[in-house]
């Protein structure tokens, strides 16, 4: 394992209590969405609010809990094994949603006590029966102060360790509104952090989202992630070399000469370099050393659809939704000196708007650039084609990325293998993604399809070594599945120490084995059998 550190299951900490009758502390974080300017089809049914509760003693993650919610407070009950843990946000519009969960210390078990949600802001045991609590109004409707306003109430139970779901009635907590005070904690929580980390002989500090990952020949293993361009790892498990940068890569793609890297960085709004000039968003760096050979910096957003004798870039909207014009494609010739990339690159063909969940469509082990392109430019993402780019620059389309007439699919990752491709996606729904709305499958290059494997979560990666396809969910599932007829060769939960975790990028090393890019910032070794 890679890129290891104290609580990094939660991802950036927001909120941490210790309790010293269990010798054990609590904390929330915020993992971030599993989406990017280039893609955003596996955001379906994710949350990256998580609770970890920690053993002070050695830090060891005892149980790590997903929440719907952002977490608000914590509160230990004064003897039994029980955590209370308030959380909730405002939705956007009106509502302030939450719930109120108790955590068992002793087995995990989770129960969400409030009949309706409820932004639950403060939880205070004052006995081993009475839990006072400060919940939000329910919605600012015509209340301007509602952000400043609380309803506190204690409710009794006779053991709470017995509370059933959803058991605690409207009724119980109803109060007069009186003035609350809203506290961010989150500078206290990374002091209070740190220094535990460091009690114990450790250091500290936040990684999340390695958004992609490669093996070399040699066994290194270079990653792109948040806050970081690009950085490998040795086969005995140090730090090579690290390029940081304010935002961190989102693609990595092996440069053609076998000992470079170039990586896609996210550039969110009007970002400029340390000079004023515009920040780069695209940098080959060196595998052996970790220097940047050369940057390019197009005057859209774009994401890397191939790396060969051109570099493929397909223009993304910006940050704020604005289109780019003319939604072409963009190429820059690699085959010639690196001074004249400089002049930018040459218009390729017209591919119609690309947007985050229709047309995401990165293709691992490409023999040639695919693209995700509607038959109208100007409704891009409907009647989408699964489409090759020619040698002389023209489009040609293979098969309907949909193969069944009446549903419209969003795109998702997907490799070539065997004059064939597999590849993810999920099948829209006016009501959000449904039970086995979600799928991989396998069509050769005529459109047929020879496989399909029908899921209720999204793909976040996938890769395949000619035999097997390994599927990364965002449920934290990984499943291998049998190149040849799609049947479920193993299936398994993610885990780093007993704790559950979840990929973001996976790849097939040159040496067999997978690797693996966890959204809390991990990198994992693992064999390609369970």
């Amino acid at each position: 394992m890679f890129g290891d550190s104290p609580f990094a299951g939660v991802g950036a900490p927001a909120l941490a209590v210790a309790d010293a009758r269990s010798r054990t502390v609590a904390v929330g974080g915020y993992l971030g969405y599993v989406q990017w300017g280039g893609s955003g089809t596996a955001d379906s049914r994710w949350t990256g609010h998580r609770i970890g509760v920690y053993e002070q003693d050695g830090l060891r993650c005892r149980h790590l809990v997903r929440s719907e919610y952002p977490v608000r407070s914590f509160a230990f009950h004064p003897v039994l094994p029980l955590l209370a843990v308030g959380t909730g946000q405002y939705d956007g519009g009106c509502f302030f949603e939450g719930e109120l969960l108790l955590i068992r210390l002793d087995s995990g078990d989770v129960v969400s006590a409030l009949r309706h949600p409820r932004e639950v802001l403060e939880v205070e045991w004052r006995s081993e029966t009475e839990l006072r609590l400060v919940l939000a109004p329910c919605d600012d409707w015509e209340n301007p102060q509602a952000y400043e306003q609380g309803h506190v109430v204690v409710v009794t139970r006779p053991d709470w360790g017995a509370v059933g779901r959803k058991s605690i009635g409207a009724e119980e907590v109803a109060a007069p509104v009186e003035p609350v005070v809203r506290s961010n904690r989150g500078a206290e929580t990374r002091r209070f952090l740190a220094d535990l980390a460091a009690s114990a002989g450790r250091q500290w500090s936040v990684r999340r989202r390695v958004w992609a990952v490669e093996g070399t020949e040699d066994g290194r293993v270079v990653a792109a992630l948040d806050g970081v361009l690009a950085e490998a790892w040795l086969p005995s498990g140090e730090l090579h070399w690290r390029v940081e940068d304010e935002e961190g890569g989102r693609q990595l793609v092996p440069a053609p000469d076998g000992t470079s890297v170039w990586v896609n960085a996210e550039r969110r709004g009007g970002r400029r370099g340390v000079n004023g000039e515009p920040a780069s968003r695209l940098a080959r760096i060196a595998v052996d050393t970790g220097q940047v050979l050369e940057t390019l910096s197009p005057d859209v957003f774009t994401v890397v659809v191939a790396v060969g004798r051109k570099m493929v870039l397909r223009p993304l909207d910006d940050w704020y939704g604005r289109r780019t014009s003319p939604e072409r494609l963009l190429m820059f010739d690699l085959d010639g000196p690196e001074s004249g990339r400089g002049n930018g690159p040459v218009d390729g063909p017209e591919v119609g708007r690309f947007d985050v969940f229709n047309h995401a469509f990165p293709v691992r082990r490409a023999s040639r650039p695919y693209l995700l392109v509607g038959t109208d430019p100007g409704e891009s993402h409907k009647d989408k084609w699964v489409t090759v780019l020619e040698a002389d620059g023209t489009l040609r389309r293979l098969f309907p990325h949909s193969w069944v007439p009446e549903e419209h699919h969003f795109g998702g990752p997907a490799v070539e293998t065997g004059q064939s491709l597999v590849y993810a996606g999920t099948v829209h729904h006016p009501h959000g993604l449904q039970p086995g709305g979600a799928y991989v499958v396998r069509r050769s290059l005529d459109g047929s399809v020879r496989w399909q494997h029908r899921t209720d979560h999204p793909a976040t990666a996938l890769d395949s070594d000619g035999e097997t396809v390994y599927v990364a969910y965002n449920s934290g599932a990984l499943t291998a599945l049998d190149a040849g007829d799609g049947s479920v060769r193993w299936h398994t939960e993610l885990t780093v120490d007993g704790a559950p975790a979840t990929a973001l990028s996976l790849a097939v090393a040159p040496q067999g084995h997978l690797l693996i890019g966890t959204v809390d910032g991990r990198i994992l070794e693992c064999s390609p059998q369970p």
